[in-house]
């Protein structure tokens, strides 16, 4: 399947996997460009090679084209567990598009391939992947698993994501983590995909759930999904405008330069709470802008593997 005519005409997800692939190589072709050079695509059968461990296993073929030493991994080694956690509340569906491409992507599109590619890249490795998906309830759960009818399974449900609308009118974020958190019992890598936009009388709730997901010592990531330029920024043509909420369906109307600096100021300093918690509580926090590319999400993948081995 041409990727590129299949974009062209509005299929983006038709072959969820196959995409997937064609991203995460992407990557791969750029590492050498990156903190990562010389890890190239042998990374899925190799890991780093750590002072004190024997050397019998040290692929000297790849010392010699890289002058780092990596080991094998065999099948019977312990793998990753990770899990994924998705937000398909209504926010999620911002900006509004008709059908998503590759350019542009809403917050809901972007958090799917993301985790499309972060599981192409696990799968590689024979770890194991388990999904949460939560909108204005707990609407999806898979324990981690490595098999291939397990990611199939996992590609479906991201599709079927992608494809219908969630039009939920409220969503408590921090009930579902409390839930998630009791359900994973192993030590794992769990990585949240979120805009992570609540009321003001629950940021205490959310901050609570957040340090709940540390519990039985897994490491958290969270991926904090925005279009930068419109909700961080607010950058609108200053012209007469109607801003509808997608959960609530109130609206406001108003010139964008009149809110423009209150805005900014407010959401800035959510952010930075938001980043001031998730430090208290030993949380990496990834600011993303759903328009970048998706190299920020698989770097932090590959520093946070390594810390977490």
């Amino acid at each position: 399947m041409d990727i590129k005519s299949e974009l062209h005409k509005g299929q983006l997800f038709q072959n969820l996997e196959l995409l997937a692939n064609q991203i995460v190589e992407g990557f791969i072709s750029g590492i050498h460009k990156s903190p990562f050079h010389g890890f190239s695509a042998e990374f899925a059968e190799h890991k780093i090679y750590n002072p004190g461990e024997s050397t019998k296993h040290i692929d000297w073929k790849l010392y010699a084209k890289t002058d780092r030493l990596y080991t094998k991994r065999y099948e019977d080694e312990t793998n990753l567990r990770c899990h994924m956690i998705l937000d398909n509340s209504a926010s999620m569906y911002y900006p509004e598009i008709q059908q998503p491409t590759i350019n542009n992507l809403n917050k809901v599109s972007f958090g799917v391939l993301a985790i499309a590619g972060l599981m192409q890249i696990l799968k590689k490795q024979r770890d194991a992947v388990g999904l949460s998906i939560y909108s204005d309830s707990y609407n999806f759960y898979a324990t981690e698993k490595s098999s291939e009818r397990h990611f199939q399974m996992l590609y479906s449900k991201l599709n079927e994501v992608s494809r219908v609308k969630n039009n939920s009118d409220t969503t408590k974020t921090y009930t579902y983590l409390h839930q998630i958190a009791e359900k994973i019992h192993r030590r794992s890598l769990i990585f949240l995909f979120s805009d992570m936009f609540q009321t003001e009388t629950e940021e205490e709730q959310l901050f609570e759930a957040l340090r709940h997901l540390k519990y039985n010592k897994h490491a958290v990531v969270l991926f904090h999904l925005l279009d930068h330029k419109h909700e961080l920024n607010f950058d609108f043509e200053n012209t007469p405008k109607r801003f509808v909420d997608v959960e609530t369906g109130t609206h406001i109307d108003l010139y964008a330069d009149n809110i423009k600096k209150g805005y900014h100021e407010k959401v800035k300093q959510y952010q930075e709470n938001l980043k001031l918690k998730c430090a208290q509580y030993r949380i990496k926090y990834m600011g993303v802008d759903i328009n970048s590319s998706f190299s920020q999400i698989f770097n932090t993948f590959m520093i946070e593997r390594q810390k977490f081995a």
